[in-house]
């Protein structure tokens, strides 16, 4: 962003209804001009009508043969009640993506955080769906197909501890439209600050839940009293530590309205059960990974500057990262612990970037730059439509994974890093 443009982000950032109003008149007067030039720093390979969501799971398998993915025939509108979902993976040979193989379909799902699907074992995966008007999730064996069914939904999992994140999906539709699920799960859509529900650790093994830290526990931390009465509070986007011994999570709220929002990062330690918000300021957080030297590398406000941030934990002691070459906000992963890749919004040509980060040099590469049609542009805040590029790097540093819709479909890209 220019210095102009970002005068007038900052001013709208916490009001997301007014921030695309915005951003959708500003871009249509460049749609006048040609275009702008693609770039790609290596060769792509892609497969249509196919994306997997956020930018916090690994879709590879260990030997990167397999890509997971979802498959739609619903691109330009929200899905409705009852829609499905195909889930399945496609095969991955050196950098080229091969055919789709089909596993299933889920009931619950979005375009933003899809339906969670993600590997749990070498041969098994998990997903959400839904099933009698109630939101669970499923593990599927893709090599013998036996299907285990958990009462509750998931957001992510510890593969070493067989457990997983969860929360009210049900709530988080309420709060945040476009990201939870068409479905009940005990949302408590009723009140402002329960005490029913919040973060959940599930027990895959046993199909049980634990409710280790509550919303209205949460709230009753908060240092701004005025924030306790007529505000939603919710639980979105948790993430394991490597190592497995935090759980981190947004805290969110919102007006009667919805149309602005707060954010707190949250800290959990499952070995001593208690947690802790990272030191934020403004409007707080959006986007954040783990390394496994128990870091997080996050867009936020700290010292009321707008950037990338490395936070080590415990300590919470921060480093900003590439601040005068990075001010826009982007979805992060990590390629070992000193580089990470993030994303940026379409332009006002409609452009969005992927680059290479080095926290330690502070060195920017510019990995690609992709048109997304104007068409896939979110309209309003309650139409969610947009397919954000959610840069996913595998395991082994050698693969990025990515969505975008630059031939007019929604699709999954893989791109060599190396």
């Amino acid at each position: 962003m220019n210095k102009i443009e970002k005068i007038v982000y900052d001013l709208v950032k916490r009001t997301p209804w007014i921030k695309f109003i915005i951003r959708n008149l500003y871009q249509s007067f460049f749609d006048l001009l040609p275009e702008k030039k693609e770039y790609f720093i290596n060769k792509y390979s892609f497969k249509e009508n196919c994306f997997l969501g956020f930018h916090d799971i690994d879709p590879f398998s260990i030997d990167c043969s397999k890509v997971l993915s979802n498959r739609t025939s619903i691109d330009l509108r929200m899905p409705l009640k009852d829609e499905t979902l195909e889930i399945g993976y496609v095969n991955l040979n050196e950098g080229v993506i091969g055919d789709f193989n089909s596993l299933g379909v889920s009931y619950a799902w979005n375009f933003h955080k899809g339906c969670r699907l993600q590997w749990l074992s070498d041969s098994e995966i998990i997903y959400n769906s839904a099933d009698n008007d109630k939101v669970i999730s499923k593990i599927l064996n893709i090599t013998n197909s036996n299907e285990i069914i958990i009462d509750f939904p998931i957001d992510t999992v510890n593969k070493e501890k067989r457990i997983a994140s969860s929360f009210s999906y049900e709530r988080l539709e309420r709060c945040m439209p476009g990201y939870g699920y068409l479905y009940n799960d005990d949302g408590y859509l009723n009140e402002y600050l329960p005490e029913q529900t919040g973060l959940f650790i599930v027990d895959l093994d046993n199909n049980s839940r634990k409710l280790i830290v509550s919303i209205k526990d949460l709230v009753n931390e908060l240092d701004d009293d005025k924030f306790r009465v007529g505000y939603w509070h919710f639980v979105t986007h948790s993430e394991f530590s490597i190592d497995g011994r935090y759980i981190s999570f947004l805290h969110r709220w919102v007006g009667n309205d919805i149309k602005k929002r707060w954010t707190r990062l949250i800290i959990y330690d499952l070995i001593e059960n208690k947690w802790f918000s990272l030191p934020t300021t403004d409007w707080g957080v959006s986007h954040y990974v783990w390394n496994d030297r128990n870091q997080i590398i996050a867009y936020c406000s700290v010292d009321n500057i707008d950037c990338h941030a490395i936070f080590d934990i415990p300590s919470k002691e921060y480093k900003k990262i590439a601040v005068n070459k990075l001010n826009s906000d982007g979805h992060q992963s990590f390629i070992g612990n000193n580089e990470f890749v993030t994303d940026t919004y379409p332009d006002k040509y409609r452009m969005a970037k992927l680059y290479k980060v080095n926290v330690e040099t502070n060195e920017v590469t510019k990995l690609a730059s992709i048109y997304s049609p104007k068409k896939y542009q979110t309209k309003t805040y309650y139409k969610h439509i947009a397919c954000d590029l959610h840069p996913r790097v595998s395991e082994n540093g050698k693969y990025l994974c990515f969505d975008s819709p630059r031939n007019g479909k929604r699709s999954l890209y893989v791109m060599k890093l190396k």
